[in-house]
């Protein structure tokens, strides 16, 4: 039974690969110089191609005497594939015999280089017509038909031909085309997956560069496009020896004159699918690995999403062979196979911390990815990967997990359902995940010599590669073929374009040195030679700071912790920054933040080992570590400077904490800091500075409440409290008790809570501080105070007036303050709301007094709960109104939400359904995110509030509507009066 004209239609694919389907059925084209001539053909469709120019693109100089009678026999066979059944002299359907040659004809929309002529065209039309927006969709369509290099699979000397050179460039012209509609419609985020990729792969195309930084800026990512900027002008220093020219640098300008308009943000639908795509940028320089290549891409095959199993490659091969830029490369190929997105981890499995990445903390990243609350992510890792399978079980993703240690470490992270690619690269073979799991490995083996000149001619231009045919094949062989010390010559050659090749194969010749812990049994594979070559190169000092480097405690690290790392001033370290960075020894991922690649800082810890004495290491491992103390402690008194304080030991000369401005720099500063100072805290109770970890988990409490990181917070107390019990560190043991008492009461453990802050209280008694145990008192008095609990409730108001005797009694007017406060909401769920409402104004009239923003908050909280149960409703949503304006500018959640919470109990008493529900769903939003279970309860009182009809609301001339009007900012208020003369004055 004949099939329907679909099952028999002719489609081509010159976008790419050379491609040709009947129907859905794949047709094998046959060999490459076969398929050479179709992508001519398809390049000039509807036209005669001459067979001279056949014979040109397919063989150039070098073309046979056969030439014609070859190319006559190649378009037979092609006939015969496309056109099957056809009589070999019959006229053909689609290759036509013209006068001196052939010509190809086949409708518009089944070949892709035609269509993407088409919808190019009606783009330029729409654009002449004004309308940018429709170009913008009509050259997305365009560029998604690419799927890869024009003609990708041909032989590199046929591609070298103009003709394709010319889709290239049509290609980039489209980009650029696109970027520009883009911005011109005010639509800066549709152009920019398409932009990064093409950027990626043409690092040098300053044109090109300029409108992603433009774009970025544009669609509000300003810090990524200076970042990129910076990143581009490092390159085209380090690997051309040049500046920015005039376009990079207007692009540069108006970013940081912010001329560029920047869209609002479209509203959040009620329920988003996150699709990440944090796969990292093709690295250049990539060639060769076709057979590896098609190993990785058979081992997908051709199922669908619903049927496809899960696949587990193992990339695996020695240090330094190019497995993440394999995998990357791969990757990227076969991305849009999975439309649910891509996650990337570097599992540090061989750092030279010698400290893999926990899969704990991978997860973590990876749920935070998914934007998964922090608060919802559960301590266990069993719980966690439990959660990150049950989130990928109806998505179809690919991970990448590079730089594997073993097997332990990847099957936590693996997906549980089918449709997923995982990725895994490593130095070890993973024979356990290839038994147990299924993985299919991939073995990388050293690059041939041909394939490693074309990679130094991908970098270093063919003309320069072939001027110096002697030296170029002693580079390759003493840097043994590979990759990374091939990439670190050639960045050395491109940075001096003044130098010969000749004289940089001597200068390896007469390197010294091995990498031990990357060697291989032969000689000809060690990598040291080419890490030691670029280290002699350095100056004195900076060689000194990359040795230093090693006793980092995190993967990346900022310019003042470098400065206090090798006891230096900030300006005279950063030159010293520059000068490893333009080694390829560090790079700088955003400006001022620095990453050593895990081989290289392996070749630092070699280095400190030798020239550095242990005490000499000390020293540096004290002065980085206390870099982080003291800065973090600086960042926790702006963020809250009323906290009892702790005696730091007097600073170590060389060590200058990040100076910071005011509590918004001290937030970002920990924003930024956040994952080294986490790895700062083990690592310095791994080194024996017990007190420094402790002291740190101190200084980071109040990020780590207000940001509702609170089991990050519980794991790095537990490290602090055990470091503080190896040395009977009483204090410190007192101060982890303290706050891990505190986290559990903020993740409703009350019982826990308790007992962590007895334990407290008693171990301050013992050392006599009765600063810290008045703060202990006022401590538990609020965690009681959240009980449902009456007896609870009364020892609750029992420490509130033991901390205001203690207070009062050392004469601490800001302890006196919350004491005052603590007791006046006490007194108010105790039922005595006079006497709270009393206290309550006192410590208002105190923090007002003092400045305290947070006091006066938590004041104004009291006195609205006492005030709605007075029956002064008014007077108590101004109060509550106060408070959550304050909560809400100081970045404290939770009791923003509590404030929002008690804010709609008043509402809904007064009959004022609609503000009384909007009040009680912020609350809820906030809550849900933090993972509190006072959500339940917020929940159930939206579930039971009636579709009442709302109160005509009286709306005052100063205030907003359906709101009475706050009073001023800074204003003293007798409360025990009336809240509404506020608004008379």
């Amino acid at each position: 039974m004949p099939g329907s004209p679909d099952d028999l239609r002719i489609r081509c694919s010159v976008l790419g690969p050379v491609r040709a389907w009947r129907g859905e059925v794949e047709i094998d084209l046959g060999p490459p110089q076969q398929r050479a001539a179709l992508a001519v053909l398809l390049l000039r469709p509807n036209r005669t191609v001459s067979l001279a120019e056949l014979t040109d693109v397919i063989w150039g100089e070098r073309a046979p005497a056969t030439a014609v009678n070859v190319l006559h026999r190649y378009i037979g066979r092609l006939r015969r594939l496309l056109e099957p059944g056809l009589p070999v002299r019959a006229a053909g359907q689609y290759l036509l015999r013209s006068a001196g040659g052939y010509r190809l004809e086949m409708p518009a929309d089944a070949v892709d280089i035609t269509l993407f002529q088409q919808l190019t065209g009606q783009a330029r039309d729409v654009l002449d017509e004004g309308r940018p927006g429709a170009a913008v969709a009509l050259l997305v369509q365009a560029l998604e038909l690419w799927q890869g290099p024009c003609a990708g699979d041909l032989d590199p000397q046929v591609l070298a031909h103009p003709l394709f050179e010319a889709v290239e460039q049509d290609r980039i012209a489209t980009v650029q085309s696109l970027a520009d509609a883009a911005l011109e419609a005010g639509d800066p985020q549709q152009a920019l997956p398409i932009l990064r990729s093409t950027a990626a792969d043409l690092p040098w195309s300053e044109s090109l560069q300029a409108r992603l930084i433009l774009t970025l800026a544009a669609a509000g990512h300003q810090a990524e496009a200076l970042s990129r900027y910076a990143t581009v002008r490092t390159t085209l220093a380090d690997e051309l020896g040049i500046d920015p020219g005039p376009e990079l640098q207007a692009a540069h300008q108006k970013v940081l004159r912010q001329e560029l308009p920047r869209p609002e943000p479209a509203p959040l639908p009620a329920e988003r699918t996150v699709r990440p795509a944090h796969l990292p940028a093709v690295l250049a320089g990539f060639t060769g690995r076709e057979a590896e290549l098609d190993q990785a891409r058979s081992l997908l095959g051709d199922e669908g999403p619903a049927t496809a199993p899960m696949v587990i490659t193992v990339v695996n091969g020695m240090a330094g062979i190019g497995k993440t830029t394999f995998a990357l490369h791969w990757a990227h190929q076969v991305a849009e196979r999975f439309p649910d997105g891509q996650l990337y981890a570097n599992l540090r499995g061989f750092d030279p911390s010698g400290t893999p990445a926990d899969p704990a903390a991978v997860i973590r990243g990876f749920l935070d990815a998914l934007e998964v609350p922090p608060a919802q992510i559960p301590a266990d890792v069993d719980a966690q990967a439990a959660l990150w399978r049950s989130l990928l079980s109806d998505r179809r993703m690919l991970v990448l997990l590079d730089n594997a240690r073993d097997e332990e470490q990847v099957r936590p992270l693996l997906p549980g359902s089918a449709g997923h690619l995982v990725v895994v690269t490593s130095r070890n073979r993973l024979s356990g995940l290839v038994a147990r799991d299924g993985a299919r490995p991939v073995t990388l083996d050293l690059p041939s010599v041909h394939e490693t000149r074309a990679a130094l001619a991908e970098r270093l231009g063919r003309e320069r590669v072939a001027a110096e045919p002697q030296a170029v094949e002693e580079i390759i062989a003493r840097c043994g073929r590979l990759p990374l010390a091939v990439a670190i010559v050639a960045a050395r050659a491109a940075a001096n374009p003044g130098f010969s090749l000749t004289a940089l194969a001597g200068e390896l010749r007469e390197a010294a040195g091995s990498l031990d812990a990357f060697a291989d049994s032969e000689p000809s594979t060690d990598a040291r030679l080419a890490f030691s070559w670029s280290y002699r190169a350095l100056s004195s000092a900076a060689a000194r700071l990359f040795r230093l480097l090693a006793l980092r405690p995190g993967q990346d690290l900022g310019t003042a912790a470098a400065a206090d790392l090798a006891g230096l001033r900030i300006r005279k370290v950063r030159p010293l920054l520059a000068e490893l960075a333009r080694a390829h020894l560090i790079t700088e991922r955003v400006p001022g933040r620095f990453i050593v690649h895990d081989l290289i800082g392996a070749y630092a810890s070699e280095l400190l080992e030798e020239t550095e004495n242990p005490v000499q290491r000390r020293a540096a491992q004290q002065r980085i570590t206390e870099h982080y103390v003291r800065t973090a402690y600086a960042a926790n008194r702006l963020i809250e400077p009323y906290r009892h304080p702790i005696d730091l030991p007097a600073g170590t000369e060389g060590v200058t904490p990040v100076p910071l401005a005011d509590a918004q720099e001290a937030v970002a500063w920990f924003d930024a800091e956040y994952p080294v100072l986490l790895a700062a805290v083990r690592q310095a109770a791994q080194e024996h500075l017990e007190e420094s970890a402790w002291q740190l988990a101190w200084a980071m409490q109040q990020y780590f409440d207000r940001s509702g990181h609170w089991h990050d917070w519980i794991a790095v107390l537990h490290v602090a409290r055990d470091a503080a019990a190896r040395t009977n560190d009483q204090a410190g043991l007192a101060h982890t008790y303290r706050g891990i008492g505190t986290v559990y009461s903020r993740l409703s453990r009350p019982e826990d809570s308790y007992r962590e802050l007895n334990r407290s209280l008693e171990l301050f008694g013992e050392i006599g501080d009765g600063a810290a145990q008045a703060h202990l008192h006022l401590v538990l008095g609020a965690v009681k105070s959240r009980s449902n609990q009456h007896q609870r409730v009364q020892e609750a108001c029992w420490h509130s007036r033991q901390a205001l005797d203690l207070f009062t009694a050392a004469g601490s007017s800001v302890g006196r303050a919350r004491a005052l406060n603590n007791l006046g909401h006490t007194s108010a769920l105790l039922g005595d709301y006079q006497a709270a409402l009393e206290h309550a104004q006192t410590a208002l009239d105190l923090h007002q007094e003092l400045g305290d923003r947070h006091g006066q908050a938590a004041a104004w909280d009291s006195a609205a709960l006492a005030l709605h149960h007075l029956g002064r409703a008014d007077e108590s949503i101004t109060a509550y109104q106060r408070a959550l304006e304050m909560f809400t500018a100081q970045g404290n959640r939770y009791f923003a939400a509590m404030t929002s919470r008690h804010l709609g109990d008043v509402y809904r008493d007064q009959g004022r359904v609609a503000l009384a529900r909007r009040s009680w769903q912020q609350a809820l939003d906030v809550l849900d995110d933090l993972d509190h279970s006072d959500a339940a309860q917020v929940r159930e009182k939206l579930r039971e509030l009636e579709p009442v009809v709302a109160q005509p609301v009286w709306v005052s001339p100063h205030s907003a509507p359906g709101h009475p009007a706050p009073p001023a900012r800074g204003s003293a208020v007798d409360l025990r009066k009336s809240v509404h003369r506020r608004q008379d004055s």
